[in-house]
């Protein structure tokens, strides 16, 4: 029983994670139809910039305090999408994909070239974080109480999200531009500012993503590449450009990961792609995706 709630809980830790990086991808992808290739080292860029605001006033300001601090990676990485959407993204729209892939393929060399510069080879982290909350028993299973506050904060972001998305005129503008950009326009919406929003609120999720599992895992060189392909491998069976789909798809790499890792170590990322291939095979737009 222990066995299973453990997890159960990483499964579900596993997927608020996957979904803060994933849903940031798919929305950017669903509003303005850019695979953004640099997802993964903006998720790695939050993580970087939280540790490195944390490590600065660690010993000036309480645990509690810098628990919010956490937001500071979300922030800074939501400024530096507000910048590169209209200087490196907008001049591309109206080329073929390829441009598009190249430019972000191209940002995530620098991004990466530009934390090892800036922070060097070696890891930061802020791992008082997660000592400070402690561990809780949960039906016979002690499990970290951080843990359990990014599950919380996963679910809170689906919710925030998905209303902000489907509950608000923004919402309903920004899904007006995805379906029909043209029809948008010639109806008095400014497009330019939708994208630039749009592409903001992606990488803010993406930074806080990277932020929040920054106690755990450290922010490290590499970490973002590791993120992008799990994120992909989500949003291909979810479905690229639905939040639904996002959602689900992190729940079911989340709990397949859990076990491919506690049962088979060896074929676990194996696992993950023969279920995207398997899914592409039935529903080639993924299961909430639309052809």
């Amino acid at each position: 029983m222990e066995s299973l709630v453990a997890q159960t809980l990483n499964s579900l830790f596993y997927a608020s994670i996957l979904f803060l990086i994933a849903s940031g991808l798919t929305l950017v992808y669903g509003v303005m139809r850019i695979v953004n290739l640099a997802h993964g080292n903006l998720f790695a860029l939050g993580a970087y910039v939280a540790a490195w605001v944390i490590g600065l006033v660690v010993a000036q300001l309480s645990v509690v305090v810098l628990f919010f601090l956490l937001l500071a990676g979300a922030a800074a990485v939501a400024v530096i999408g507000a910048v590169l959407e209209p200087t490196l993204l907008r001049p591309l729209y109206k080329r073929p994909e390829e441009y598009q892939l190249l430019i972000t393929f191209g940002l995530l060399l620098v991004l990466e070239d530009l934390m090892r510069l800036v922070w060097g080879p070696h890891p930061l982290t802020a791992s008082v974080l997660s000592e400070f909350l402690g561990s809780s028993v949960i039906l016979g299973a002690t499990y970290p109480n951080y843990n359990l506050l990014v599950i919380v904060v996963g679910g809170i972001a689906a919710a925030c999200l998905w209303a902000f998305v489907y509950r608000t005129k923004f919402g309903v503008i920004l899904r007006a531009t995805s379906q029909d950009m043209r029809m948008a326009a010639a109806m008095g919406v400014n497009v330019k500012r939708v994208y630039v929003q749009a592409f903001t609120i992606g990488c803010f999720m993406a930074g806080l993503g990277g932020a929040i599992i920054m106690p755990i895992t450290g922010a490290v060189l590499g970490m973002g590449v590791d993120a992008l392909i799990l994120a992909f491998v989500v949003v291909v069976i979810g479905g690229l450009g639905s939040l639904e789909g996002a959602l689900v798809g992190a729940v079911i790499v989340g709990f397949v990961r859990t076990a491919g890792i506690s049962y088979f170590p060896e074929i676990e990322l194996a696992i993950l792609y023969l279920i995207a291939a398997a899914v592409l095979l039935v529903r080639p737009a993924g299961l909430f995706g639309r052809a």
